[in-house]
Parts: structure tokens; C-alpha cells; sequence
């Protein structure tokens, strides 16, 4: 009798809200400055309420990253695979994922994983370094295992796609 491998839960590590931070503050800075030019009269040009809405709009962005990657959970068992990141939820069965493609970038693989229906992706371990300083970690610590896993309990085998990384299809 063979046993389920225990549940596994995973999740990324968190990128520094600095980012986020700033967004706001240049937000707040802009909203001030229009506030003060009609306070005083003065006519507001088209230009300030189009880079007001462009930094609210990317402010919000943002957020709206920060806040899925903080509730982004990436759960495996004998059954599958799950990943639940607060704006979607993709549960596939082992024998449901029919790909997996690996694209390799200077800040962690990105990893695809594809079912009939539906599909979800997640990074490996990226470390950001400014002038050999580590200034940033985010993605899966453990994604390469995560991934060696996917690829094991799905009886998938490799295909190599010149120049753009590879992947992984069912035998």
C-alpha cells in the first residue's frame, strides 16, 4: 500500500513595499501640487491631470501586485496541484496538466503550468542586485522543486525550444 505524499504549502517571498510607497507618496505629491494651483486660482493644464491619473493608475497597480502576492498560496498533494493567489483560484489533478513551459529571465524562471481548462504560472527565486548589493527577493524559494515535482507526478518529459527556454509535455 502506498501512502499520498503529505500536503506541501507554499508560499512566495514577499518583494519590499518601498515601491508601493513611493507610488503613493508621488500620488499625494501631485494631488497637492493641483490642489494648491486651484486654490489660487490658477488654471490646471491637461498635462497634470494626465500624469495625476497615470501615477494614480500605477499606484494602484501596485497595490493591487503587492496585495495578490501576499495572498498568493501554492498548495501540492498526491492528488495535484494548487495555486490561490486572492484573485484566482486553479486547482489541476496530476493527470490534467498536459504542459509545462520553463522561460528562463535574469529575475527567476518563469514556470507555466497548463491543464485542459485552465492555467497558471509562478516564478523561481529572484534576488534583485543593485551594484552587488542584494536589495530584493521575490518568486518561490522552492520553485525549481516545485517544478520537479509537477514534472515527476505528471509523467512529463522535456523538449528543448531553441533560443526561448523549454518545456515539458505528457510521454
Amino acid at each position: 500500500m502506498t501512502s499520498d505524499p503529505p500536503l506541501q504549502v507554499y508560499e512566495p517571498e514577499l518583494i519590499p513595499r518601498r515601491g508601493e510607497v513611493i507610488a503613493w507618496a508621488c500620488v499625494l505629491l501631485v494631488a497637492l501640487g493641483m490642489l494648491v494651483m486651484l486654490l489660487s486660482g490658477q488654471a490646471l493644464s491637461w498635462l497634470v491631470v494626465l500624469l495625476a491619473a497615470a501615477l494614480l493608475f500605477s499606484a494602484l497597480l501596485i497595490s493591487l501586485g503587492n496585495w495578490s502576492d501576499r495572498n498568493t498560496i501554492l498548495r501540492v498533494d498526491g492528488d495535484g496541484i494548487e495555486l490561490k493567489n486572492g484573485l484566482r483560484q486553479v486547482r489541476l489533478g496530476w493527470n490534467e496538466i498536459h504542459e509545462v513551459r520553463v522561460t528562463p529571465s535574469p529575475w527567476g524562471n518563469k514556470v507555466e503550468v497548463y491543464g485542459e481548462k485552465s492555467h497558471f504560472a509562478f516564478r523561481t527565486l529572484a534576488e534583485v542586485k543593485v551594484r552587488g548589493e542584494l536589495k530584493g527577493r521575490f518568486g518561490f524559494v522552492q520553485g525549481e522543486e516545485i517544478l520537479r515535482q509537477i514534472v515527476l507526478n505528471s509523467n512529463l518529459e522535456i523538449k528543448d525550444e531553441p533560443g526561448a527556454g523549454y518545456y515539458y509535455v505528457r510521454k
